[in-house]
Formats: C-alpha cells, sequence, structure tokens
C-alpha cells in the first residue's frame, strides 16, 4: 500500500516537473524520508517558522535507527560506527539545548534531558567518531607498540637500501608495496646478501623481496592489532549493554531527531533559494500571487484567483496554458508538504486537498491496445471515486469530436462541481466554455496573444474566453505563408465570425449576470440598512421610556421624602430630612458642545494648562504644545481660548465624569485599549505636575503586564518604574516615576 502511494506521488511529481525541486529539497535531510511529516500539520508549521527566525548549522548525516534499535531490543553488541550515530544526534540536541533559546524551540530542547549512563559512553569518541585510546592505558601501551614497529620497519628499509652489500643488487631505492607486504626490488642472487620471501616478480624479470625482519615485525603488529581488537569488542560489548537500558531515551531522540529533520530540511532549503514556506488552510480556495513554477527560470509570476470550482483555461497554443495547470497543482503539491516555493506569502492562501490528480499525458497506448480518449475516459472514471481531490486536465477534448466531446465533458464537469471536486481544464473548445460560462462556480481564464508581435504574451486574463490563434502559432513555428492563408480560406469568414459571435455571446451574458449580482447585492444592503434604522430606533424608543420611567421614580421618592421633612416639626430635623430627599434627585447635568471643530494652529485649554494644536489626527484627537512639552489627547477633552463661530448643531447631555487621581486601574482591558488609556491617564498626571503614580495591570496571563511594561519603556516623559511593594499589589501592579 505503501509502495503504491510512493509511487502515485513519484509519477505526479514527473507529470508536474518538480523532480529537480525535490531532488534539491531532500538534499537538504540528514537522512531519508518521505515528504510528508505525520502529525499535526498546524503545529509542525508552527515549529518551522518558529525555527525560520533562527540561525543555526545543518545537522550531521546520519543513518536510520532501525537496525539499531533492532539489535539493542534483541541485547546485541553495536559496532562502534553505530555507537556513533548515536552519539552525533545527542552531541547536536546538545549544541541547541546549550544556547538556552526562548520560545517553542527552547521549551523543545529543554525536553532533552540526557542521562550520565550515556556520557559514560559518548566521551569515548572524538568527534569525527574516532575511538579515544587515551582513556585506556592498555590501548595507549598496545598503540605506542604498534608505532615502535613501525618505526623500525622503516629504519631497518632504510639502512638496507643504503647497504654496500646489497647495492649491486638493488634495481632502485624504493620501497614497493606488493600482496600488501613492504617490499625491495632486487636482480637474481640477491639471497646471498638478503634473507626474504618473494612476493613477486617486475615485468623486467626482477624480483620483489619481503626482508624477513620486515615480516617479523608485521607479524608482531598483527598479534597487537588482534590483542586491540579484543579490547574494542569489550568496550562494544560495556557500551551496547549500557544503551539497551537506555532504549526509551534512544526512541525518542530518534523520534525527535526524525521532526526536526524535516524542519530544518524545509527552513535551510527556503534560506538558501531565497523561497517562501507557506502551509494549506483548511478550505480549498486557491488565491496564487507572484507564484513562479520551479522548473522555470526568468518567468513571469502568475497571479491568479482559483477560488471557484472549475477553472477553465483558453487561449493560445504555445502561451503557457498547461504550465498554468500545473503551477496550480504544483503549488497545492508542495503546500500540503510545506516544500518551499516561490510566491508572494502574505497574498496567496492554498486550501487543502485530500488527493491531487493530474491528467496531463496522452494515455494511447500500443501495447495495452488502448486508444488515447478510451485511456482518458478510464482516468476520469477513477476521478469519481475521489473524494475531496484537486484535479488539472490538459486539453480536455483529446481524442474525440469536437461538439460531442463538448456536450459529454460539459455533464462531466457539472457532476465533478455536485461532488466538490475542484477541476482545472484547458481546452481550445469554444463550445464547451461557452456552455459552462453561465455557471457561478465556473471561472474563465485565457491566455493573452500579442496581435502586433505576432506572439503569446505568458500572461492571463480572468473571466474571458480566449483564442486559439492555431494560424499564427503555425506561422510562428515554421510552416509556409502560403499554406496558412489556404488554411484560412478553407476555415471561412463565416466560422471565423461564428467563433467570435460565441465569444461575444458569452461574454455578454456574463456581464450581464455580474450587473444582476450587483443589483441584488445593493438591494439586499439597503434591506439591512434599513432594518438596523428600525431596530435603532426601537432601541431609543425602549431606552427613553426606561429613563422617563427612571425620573419619575426619583422625583416619587423625592417628594416622598420632602413630605415627610415637611410634617417635622424640629427646624434641624427638616434640613436633615430634605437633605436626604435631594440626594434622592437625578444628578446634576452639565451642557458639552460637541459641535466646536479644532485644527492645526488653534489655541486651546485643556484642564488648566494652556497650549497650541501642532497636529491632528483625525477629528477625534489631536497633540498639543504646553509650555515645551507635547501631548496627545482628544479633542473633547479640549476647549478654544479665543472666540470661535459654531455651526448650530444639537446639544448632547452627558453626566460629569469624575476624573481618577494618582492611579490608573486597567484590570480587563485589551492590550491596545489599555495602551490608549494609559497614554491619556499619564499626560494628565504630567500636565498636574504629579512625579509618581501607580499603574494597576494585574497578573492573569501576562500579555497586558507585558503590553504595559513595552509602553512605559517607549514613552520619552517616563523616568523610570518598579513593581509596586506587595501591599500596593504587588507584580499585579507598577510605580511609575515622571
Amino acid at each position: 500500500m505503501q509502495t503504491n502511494r510512493s509511487s502515485k506521488i513519484e509519477k505526479l511529481i514527473t507529470q508536474l516537473d518538480l523532480n529537480e525541486h525535490i531532488e534539491q529539497f531532500t538534499s537538504f535531510f540528514s537522512r531519508k524520508h518521505s515528504l510528508y511529516i505525520e502529525g499535526d500539520q498546524e503545529l509542525h508549521f508552527k515549529y518551522i517558522k518558529a525555527l525560520d527566525k533562527l540561525e543555526f548549522k545543518a545537522p550531521p548525516k546520519v543513518i536510520d535507527f532501525f537496525e539499531i534499535r533492532g539489535h539493542l531490543k534483541k541485547h546485541g553488541v553495536l559496532n562502534f560506527e553505530q555507537i556513533f550515530e548515536i552519539v552525533k544526534i545527542v552531541r547536536y540536541f546538545r549544541y541547541f539545548k546549550n544556547r538556552n533559546l526562548d520560545g517553542i524551540i527552547g521549551e523543545w530542547m529543554r525536553k532533552f534531558d540526557i542521562p550520565l549512563k550515556f556520557t559514560e559512553v559518548e566521551k569515548y569518541f572524538t568527534n569525527d567518531g574516532k575511538f579515544e585510546e587515551n582513556l585506556d592505558e592498555t590501548l595507549f601501551g598496545l598503540s605506542a607498540r604498534i608505532k615502535e614497529h613501525k618505526n623500525d620497519m622503516s629504519s631497518s628499509l632504510k639502512r638496507m637500501m643504503q647497504s654496500s652489500k646489497l647495492a649491486g643488487y638493488l634495481v632502485d631505492t624504493q620501497i614497493h608495496y606488493v600482496n600488501n607486504e613492504d617490499c625491495l626490488l632486487v636482480r637474481g642472487g640477491f639471497n646471498h646478501v638478503l634473507k626474504g620471501a618473494v612476493v613477486g616478480r617486475s615485468s623486467g624479470g626482477f624480483f620483489f623481496v619481503a626482508p624477513d625482519n620486515i615480516l617479523k615485525s608485521k607479524e608482531k603488529i598483527r598479534f597487537i592489532e588482534q590483542e586491540r581488537e579484543a579490547i574494542f569488542y569489550k568496550y562494544a560489548k560495556e557500551f551496547s549493554a549500557k544503551l539497551s537500558e537506555l532504549q526509551p531515551f534512544i526512541n525518542f531522540i530518534d523520534k525527535e531527531f526524525t521532526k526536526f529533520d524535516n524542519y530544518q530540511a524545509r527552513v535551510l532549503f527556503a534560506q538558501s533559494k531565497n523561497l517562501q514556506l507557506l502551509k494549506s488552510k483548511k478550505d480549498s480556495k486557491i488565491v496564487l500571487s507572484e507564484f513562479i513554477h520551479p522548473a522555470l527560470h526568468n518567468a513571469k509570476p502568475i497571479n491568479v484567483d482559483f477560488s471557484k470550482n472549475i477553472l477553465m483555461i483558453t487561449g493560445v497554443n504555445a502561451g503557457g496554458k498547461t504550465m498554468l495547470l500545473k503551477s496550480i497543482l504544483a503549488s497545492a503539491f508542495m503546500a500540503k508538504y510545506i516544500i518551499p516555493m516561490k510566491l508572494n506569502e502574505e497574498k496567496s492562501h492554498i486550501g487543502s486537498f485530500k488527493t491531487i490528480l493530474s491528467i496531463i499525458d496522452d494515455p494511447q497506448n500500443v501495447k495495452n491496445d488502448i486508444s488515447t480518449f478510451a485511456g482518458r475516459m478510464q482516468e476520469f472514471s477513477r476521478i469519481f471515486k475521489e473524494t475531496s481531490a484537486l484535479v488539472g486536465v490538459d486539453e480536455i477534448e483529446l481524442g474525440t469530436d469536437s461538439d460531442e466531446a463538448a456536450a459529454l465533458f460539459k455533464v462531466i464537469l457539472d457532476d465533478l462541481i455536485k461532488r466538490r471536486q475542484k477541476v482545472v481544464v484547458t481546452t481550445h473548445h469554444k463550445r464547451l466554455a461557452a456552455l459552462m460560462a453561465d455557471r457561478d462556480d465556473v471561472e474563465l481564464m485565457a491566455a493573452i496573444y500579442d496581435e502586433e508581435q505576432r506572439k503569446p504574451t505568458y500572461e492571463f486574463m480572468q473571466g474571458i474566453i480566449g483564442k486559439s490563434y492555431a494560424f499564427e502559432t503555425a506561422s510562428r513555428y515554421g510552416i509556409n505563408n502560403n499554406i496558412v492563408k489556404e488554411a484560412k480560406a478553407v476555415y471561412g469568414d463565416n466560422s471565423e465570425k461564428l467563433s467570435l459571435l460565441i465569444e461575444r455571446g458569452s461574454q455578454l451574458e456574463r456581464e450581464l449576470k455580474q450587473k444582476h449580482k450587483t443589483v441584488d447585492a445593493k438591494l439586499e444592503e439597503l434591506r439591512l440598512k434599513e432594518l438596523r434604522l428600525k431596530e435603532t430606533k426601537e432601541e431609543q424608543l425602549r431606552e427613553i421610556e426606561e429613563q422617563k420611567a427612571a425620573l419619575k421614580r426619583s422625583y416619587d421618592v423625592a417628594i416622598g421624602e420632602a413630605k415627610s421633612a415637611a410634617k417635622l416639626g424640629d427646624t434641624k430635623a427638616i434640613h436633615r430630612a430634605m437633605s436626604k430627599a435631594n440626594k434622592k434627585l437625578p444628578a446634576k447635568e452639565e451642557n458639552i458642545k460637541r459641535d466646536v471643530e479644532f485644527k492645526v494652529g488653534d489655541k486651546v485649554k485643556y484642564h488648566s494648562q494652556k497650549g497650541t494644536i501642532i497636529s491632528m489626527k483625525g477629528k477625534k484627537e489631536a497633540t498639543i504644545e504646553m509650555d515645551g512639552m507635547k501631548v496627545r489627547v482628544k479633542t473633547s477633552h479640549l476647549t478654544h481660548t479665543q472666540i470661535q463661530k459654531v455651526k448650530p448643531r444639537t446639544n448632547v447631555k452627558v453626566n460629569v465624569e469624575k476624573r481618577s487621581g494618582l492611579k490608573c486601574d486597567l484590570h480587563g482591558m485589551r492590550a491596545d485599549e489599555a495602551c490608549e488609556v494609559l497614554d491619556k491617564f499619564l499626560n494628565d498626571a504630567l500636565i498636574n505636575g504629579w512625579d509618581e503614580v501607580i499603574v494597576y495591570h494585574g497578573i492573569g496571563t501576562g500579555k497586558l503586564s507585558y503590553a504595559v511594561k513595552n509602553f512605559l519603556i517607549a514613552h520619552p516623559r517616563v523616568k523610570g518604574f518598579s513593581d509596586a511593594p506587595q501591599h500596593l499589589g504587588g507584580f499585579g501592579a507598577k510605580i511609575v516615576t515622571l
């Protein structure tokens, strides 16, 4: 099953011309993986984006742990190479952990708790995987003996070559390595002056002789090597026993390294090629902005909105229709597997599809006795078995009569729309395009042809049916002009006019449909506005009635208190009762005129201070300068100090608010709302001459505390701040010095 799935993916990669791109991407893996990362894709993408913000060295190349884990499970003995594969991964994770990173990568790395028993194994390996013989006295001594024997062999050979007795027999003064032995090349009769074994003959008839003392030294070295191997095996056995006890740890780092390797390969590949990382969203919409297919060089970026069910691409031959189809499918494939690609990630949106299918190649096969059209029908029959699929069909009319094909494929596409399949189609069938154009869930797109320069522009326009320009394309690719002229005559003006009428009729139908849609949308907008106005009016009437009832209740209570006071004979008691009745009355209100307009340069008063407006932000906020200090305030808190002509407007009555003192409570506010309130509070504090205030933000999730801290750091008039004493709020408050 897995093999069949892999072969389908490989075939799709080939059909979409992604082979080279995928090969380059997979070369960044430390060990071989499948393209798909198993598990929560949202979480994987979160880790990838976090890793993309860091600078780090690539992990070492390592082997798969399948065989290693099998040996440890059976308590077998690992060789030093296999043990060092585990050491490499642990050392790489330690490198990341020691960086003490913040965020989710730092949290992840802190999960790696390396057991002491593993460090006892790790210390015996150098950075390049060699065994640290210096840690074992016996091994160190054996290595010294081998080195000594090798030095003796070298000195002995040099002495022989300089011997006067042997000089007459030496053919040259070089040491030859023949059949794994160090030899001298000598003439016949050498046995009178040199004892040794003949290990070969030269083409000139001379003898390659290995001296006896050299052979004896080599034999001694072989015995020492055997002792060393026995000690190495003992260590391998000891290390394997310790690692067998650490199988949960080894399984953990193996699994985590597989995840990390998938992440780092995507990040480093994207950085090396200046590509973007984009993950598929949980819908079926595809919007590509500035997308470039990785197989193309110096290509024009593609911009396409494929939000509907069917995208039908028409237009000039060799104008890029097939490559547009491949680009849409390739972008969906790469987003599904989070493979870096070239596009504008901020403006692009790629949906998620369970299956991506491409019907691009000509299926005709003599061996299987199948025609082009029959092969296409077989491939279409498989589409109906799929769910949530993105399908690309190149030259949908391939292999059969155009009129019959138009009717057949219209019904097929209608059925696929009902099944909620997403289909991209390229076609030269104006008839098919016209039949599908009236549907709301079909998007048309045409390749543009430059008629002046007589060549395609490799650009596309949405919402129109394109012309194939078959005659022009034939001329461009070398067909004789006389043949092309004769073909045009055979085709006839009537056919050309009919083709144009089909295109124009389809365009007018779409324009009319769009106008109807616009009018319907405006009517619906007006209906909703009318409904909202009606609801607002009813709500206001209810509020007025409630306020009238509340006023009536307040005055009834006050009148009752006044009557009770009148019945009392004692003057002091009457005054007390009247004061109590007075408190029952509604609070006094003052009129605030909101129809005053302000502009830059106006002289204004803010509380008890006077200043000048130096800038405006809309009509609701102004920055004023007072005694060399700039303060941003709301215009509702300003009054003119000069006589201004005011337009007559309705006065609004509001209750006068009591302003806060030396403390500001931000509990329950969002970060942006809290910063705005805090800004105004500090402005008021500065104007009133306060040099120290307290701000309450609470502890909660820490987001509000973080926003307040950053705001205070950035404020130019804040000298410093610190956490409040415990009795004044502790960590949930700040003492601010101005």
